[in-house]
């Protein structure tokens, strides 16, 4: 039996990027249950990639009740839906099995990791205070893609002075921005870029002079066309989302690390279940962005637990 439910999650404030603002996670849940034992998952439907709650949920119940992992991977396409299925199979085996995910998965046993924390965009004043809040924390990631981003940036250092910086521009410069700016993000001592141009126009990063890494997230989804970023980006954003799961994300891994691609694990604004097997993937990256449950109001009954900016495995009670 599949189930499929939609569940919504408050955050504990606004959060905004440049494609617009949200003040609650929603979020698709799934379970399967097959001779009594029952596996969960969870994905974030994303506009941008053409989600929506109900189209996702039409793809789900579109599949046999009894599809196995392996078949999954042929009859939904990479994405949300698919990713909430291939992690509540896993699930599923593994509490049918008495073994954890890590173990069928045949990688290393997970331990703690530290996460960056999030700063959503708005103006460079109150991103000054909210860095400010935040300023031991080792790792910031903060919202950019407007025409006023040095200001906000400039802010976040003053109000965090010590932290390492990610800049996720959401697809929202062009290529002339990203090279008048590329200076001053290295002297203000940001540590990675997030795709800074849009995924159709990214060919323009080819061959240019770095001064900062730039990552891949919208350009990149599966193993897929991987090596098409070769000469592009210096490191690729692993999300489950776009993956399809935890299936393609560790065969995504191996084959980045392969190729000399820098490993960043990050996620959707979801709930604690999201995060889960995401930490598998996210054992030995060299960044993580798995943050999501420290920017809601609420959780799962049972969620990840965090040390500040060290997330711990999660409860087999949780997921895994």
């Amino acid at each position: 039996m599949i189930r499929v439910q939609h569940d919504t999650f408050k955050l504990a404030q606004v959060f905004t990027i440049s494609r617009g603002s949200r003040t609650e996670a929603k979020v698709v849940t799934v379970s399967v249950e097959r001779d009594g034992v029952k596996g969960w998952g969870e994905c974030v439907p994303y506009a941008r990639y053409g989600e929506s709650l109900d189209s996702v949920t039409g793809q789900i119940e579109s599949v046999p009740v009894d599809i196995t992992r392996a078949e999954l991977q042929e009859a939904l396409p990479a994405g949300a839906a698919r990713n909430a299925l291939d992690c509540a199979l896993w699930d599923w085996e593994a509490k049918s099995k008495g073994v954890p995910v890590w173990e069928l998965a045949g990688i290393e046993k997970p331990g703690s990791l530290t996460t960056a924390y999030t700063l959503s965009l708005d103006t460079p004043e109150k991103m000054r205070e909210a860095a400010a809040k935040q300023a031991a924390r080792p790792l910031l990631k903060i919202k950019l893609g407007t025409p006023e981003d040095l200001p906000r940036l400039r802010a976040v250092r003053e109000g965090a002075p010590t932290s390492r910086i990610i800049v996720d521009a959401n697809e929202g410069w062009e290529i002339e921005t990203f090279l008048d700016i590329q200076a001053e993000l290295k002297a203000l001592g940001v540590a990675l870029v997030e795709q800074p141009l849009p995924a159709a126009a990214d060919e323009a990063l080819a061959g240019i002079e770095r001064l900062v890494p730039i990552c891949a997230d919208e350009s990149c989804h599966t193993s897929e066309g991987l090596l098409d970023l070769r000469g592009k980006y210096d490191v690729i954003n692993i999300k489950l989302d776009k993956t399809g799961g935890l299936t393609e994300a560790l065969r995504l891994r191996a084959i980045a690390r392969s190729e000399g691609f820098g490993v960043m694990v990050g996620c959707m604004v979801g709930s604690s279940l999201a995060m889960a097997p995401a930490t598998l993937v996210a054992q030995g990256a060299d960044y993580v962005d798995l943050d999501g449950p420290l920017l809601l109001a609420e959780d799962r009954d049972v969620p990840l637990r965090y040390r500040g900016s060290e997330v711990l495995p999660p409860e087999p009670a949780l997921w895994g």
